[in-house]
C-alpha cells in the first residue's frame, strides 16, 4: 500500500509536562511524528516513558504544552474543545486495554454509540453496528452485555466500536494487555485483518508479537522518539527501565490515563 504525500497525522515539536506541586515530569520532549493513510504503526518503549501520553496528545484527548498536531486535515489544538471532540468522533476510533464498554448496554448498543453521537439515524446506526459485529465474529453475541462476554469478546466489541464510524485513524492502547496469550494472538490477527482492509492504526503495546507485526516500529524513551523504522528482530528490549526516575514517569502516565478516563 503506497503512502500518500500528505500525512494523515503530522505532529511537530510536541511537548507535555506534568506538574504535581513542585515536581515536574517531562512526559514528551519535542516529538515529531508523521503517519500516512494505510499505515500500521506500533509504538513501544519501557513503562513510564511516554507511550500512552503520546497517544493521548496526538489524538487530542490530552492538551499539549507546545507543538502542533494535525489529524485528517485539522489542526487539533487550534480548535475549541467542542470542535476537537466532534472531530475526534468523526475521524478517530479508540481501543483500550480495559475495553471501556458501558456495562448496562449490550454489545450492539455499545458499538452503535459513536454513530448516534454524530447524528446517524438510530435504525441505520443499529444496522451498521450489527454488520460491524459480524465482521469481528460476534454477530451471535450482539445482544449480550459486556459482563456476559469473555475478555477476548469484549475486546472484539471494542474494536468493532472503534471501526463502526469508518474513522480515518484508529488508536489502540495496549489492546492485548488484559488478555491471555491465546486470546491476545486472536486479537493481533484481527488487528492485522483490519489493517489489511485499509484501516490506519497506531498501536501502543508491550506485546512483542504485536509490536513486530506492524509496518513501522516507533520506539519511545524518556519522552522522545529514539527509533522509527521497520521492525527488526535484534531491536533492544523495550521493558528495561531507562529513565532517572521511572516511578515518577509512571505516575505521570497514570495521571494521563486517569484524566482521559474521566472525560
Amino acid at each position: 500500500m503506497h503512502a500518500s504525500p500528505t500525512p494523515l497525522l503530522s505532529a511537530a515539536g510536541v511537548t507535555k509536562t506534568y506538574r504535581t506541586g513542585s515536581h515536574e515530569v517531562a512526559a514528551l520532549r519535542g516529538v515529531d511524528l508523521d503517519v500516512h493513510a494505510g499505515e500500521l504503526v506500533m509504538v513501544m518503549g519501557p513503562s513510564g516513558n511516554g507511550k500512552t501520553t503520546l497517544l493521548n496528545c496526538l489524538s487530542g484527548l490530552d492538551d499539549i504544552d507546545a507543538g502542533t498536531v494535525h489529524v485528517d486535515g485539522a489542526d487539533l489544538f487550534a480548535m475549541s474543545d467542542a470542535a476537537r471532540t466532534a472531530h475526534r468522533a468523526r475521524s478517530m476510533g479508540f481501543v483500550f486495554q480495559s475495553f471501556n464498554l458501558i456495562p448496562v448496554l449490550s454489545a450492539v448498543e455499545n458499538v452503535e454509540l459513536p454513530l448516534l453521537v454524530t447524528g446517524t439515524p438510530a435504525r441505520l446506526a443499529r444496522e451498521r453496528a450489527r454488520a460491524r459485529l459480524a465482521r469481528v465474529g460476534l454477530d451471535a453475541r450482539a445482544d449480550h452485555r459486556p459482563g456476559e462476554l469473555s475478555g477476548g469478546e469484549q475486546q472484539r466489541v471494542t474494536i468493532a466500536r472503534a471501526l463502526v464510524a469508518e474513522p480515518a485513524i484508529v488508536w489502540a492502547d495496549e489492546p492485548t494487555g488484559a488478555l491471555d496469550s491465546t486470546t491476545a494472538g486472536e486479537v493481533i490477527e484481527l488487528l492485522r485483518e483490519v489493517h489489511a482492509a485499509g484501516q490506519t492504526l497506531v498501536v501502543v503495546t508491550h506485546d512483542d508479537r504485536l509490536g513486530r507485526s506492524g509496518q513501522r516500529l516507533v520506539q519511545v524513551r524518556d519522552g522522545r522518539v529514539v527509533a522509527d523504522g521497520p521492525p527488526s528482530s535484534d531491536a533492544p528490549a523495550t521493558d528495561a527501565p531507562v529513565t532517572d526516575d521511572p516511578a515518577a514517569d509512571r505516575r505521570a502516565v497514570l495521571a494521563a490515563v486517569t484524566a482521559e478516563t474521566a472525560r
